[in-house]
This record gives structure tokens, sequence and C-alpha cells, in this order.
């Protein structure tokens, strides 16, 4: 894995804060491991399972990774998808993010390449007056959500972290996940101080799947938040697969940071 640290730029949070709310307007093998404590599935502690999911993953390295971001606001209703791999242990991840269309159907936009870093998230093919050739930077302790929602698809590690605050878990039942076998787990979790600012409430309730191994496969979160003075529902869904899957991430130079006025 290839992974550098350059630049900064003065590009901040309201191209995050455009990516969702363009968008809005816009529309008008997981598997194996041999864990005794994990495999009693429902007689174990639930809640305890669920909150050491992120270091199950931390354990596992890497894996491929799949997000979906599935907004609605008033009638309107938009997706955007992401798809590529992530390093749970170095913290930093490529996707390829995909708009949705606009109103009329049509396809207009460019994947977006996102890279995700301790910290930071950059963003390529951004729009929005940004020169194709140039990345965005922000920094993501500037976000009120931390980076859980605006940036378009929620990061899987922080997904994972988010369940160290699981509560009022309880075992919903054994399932098949992508032919394997996952067992089920619904609750809440409690927002950190310093993101639950950021949302309309301060849990958000989630489903997790966890392989035999503990790994988390699959979580889908509901958050609620305000944009623009309008209540807006989020559900985020994140797949985690192939483990071991081998990550190269290197973060762009200071010189291809664009340092100049994003376009509202």
């Amino acid at each position: 894995m290839v992974v550098q640290r350059h630049g900064a730029g003065r590009a901040g949070a309201i191209v995050v804060a455009a990516l969702v709310g363009g968008a809005i307007a816009s529309a008008a093998g997981c598997g194996g491991g041999n864990s005794a404590e994990v495999a009693s599935g429902g007689t174990a502690d639930p809640a305890g399972l669920v909150r050491t999911a992120a270091d199950r993953l931390v354990e596992a390295g890497s894996s491929k990774a799949t997000t979906s971001m599935e907004m609605a606001t008033g009638g309107t209703r938009v997706a955007i998808r992401g798809q590529g791999t992530y390093d749970f242990r170095h913290r930093t991840g490529q996707l390829t993010v995909v708009l949705p269309g606009d109103a009329a159907g049509e396809d207009g936009h460019r994947p977006i390449t996102e890279l995700l870093a301790p910290g930071a998230l950059y963003m390529k093919n951004r729009g929005a007056g940004v020169p194709a050739d140039k990345w965005v930077r922000v920094d993501t302790a500037t976000l009120a959500d931390g980076n859980l929602v605006t940036g378009g698809v929620t990061d899987p590690y922080t997904a994972a972290e988010l369940l160290r605050g699981a509560q009022g878990v309880t075992y919903v039942g054994e399932e098949e996940l992508a032919g394997v076998k996952v067992r089920h787990y619904r609750g809440s979790a409690e927002l950190p101080a310093k993101v639950a600012k950021g949302f309309s409430r301060g849990t958000v309730p989630f489903d997790a799947y966890l392989d035999e191994a503990g790994r988390l496969c699959k979580v889908r979160q509901q958050f609620s938040y305000v944009n623009q003075g309008r209540p807006v529902a989020v559900a985020s869904t994140t797949l985690l697969y192939a483990f071991g899957a081998a990550v190269s991430v290197r973060l762009p130079d200071a010189r291809d940071i664009f340092d100049g006025k994003i376009q509202p």
C-alpha cells in the first residue's frame, strides 16, 4: 500500500455540502473465521459483539467496499453510490462515487474519485468550477457530522466505529449475505458529542451483519439532519467483502490541490 500525505487547501466544507445539496436539487467474500463467542449468536452479549466490530476489521486489515447513501427530503429521493477498497489499519481508502442523474433522468455527472484519510477527504472530478485535473481537500474535522453523511458516502471505518456506542442491541437471527452466513443485529448507536450537533437526533438506528469472525459485512445506519432549512432523512448502507484485498492509496501532492473558489 502506498500512502502519502501532502498538501492543504482553502476549498472547505462548502464542497461537501454542495455534493449532497446539489444531488437532492438535481433529482427533484465476506466469511470465514472461527470464533466461539460470535458463533453463539443470540446467546452471547449482542451489544458487546457489535461494539467490537471495528476491532475485528482492523485485524482483517483491509477489504473491498460498496456504499449506498439514500436521501429523502419532501417528495424527493436520491441515491449516491460508491465502490472501492479500504485499509482499516491505516484508515485510508479509495472510492469511485456515482451521483444520481438530474430530474429529467439525464446522467450528466462524471464519477467522483474520493480518497479517504485520517482527518481529510480528497475529491476529484467534483465540478463546481474545479479544474478536472485538480483535487479538492476537505478537513473532515471541520464538518459538523464528522463526514458521516456530507461526503456523499460514509467512511467504512467511521461507520464501524460508530457501533462502539451501540445500545439496546437485539439478535435478529442468522441470514445469508452473498452466499455467506451472517448474524443480524439491530439497535441504536449513540453519536459522539463532536458529531451529534450535526444531526437532529443523538442516536442512530442501525442493522449490522457480522460473519463468524465478528467482522462487519454489512451495516445500514439511519441519520436525520437539516439541510438549508429542510429535514433530510438519510439511509447509509456499507457492504464489506474480500477481506485482505490489496489497497493502494496515494494522496495528492500540494500542487495538485485546488486552492481557488468553489462555485455554489
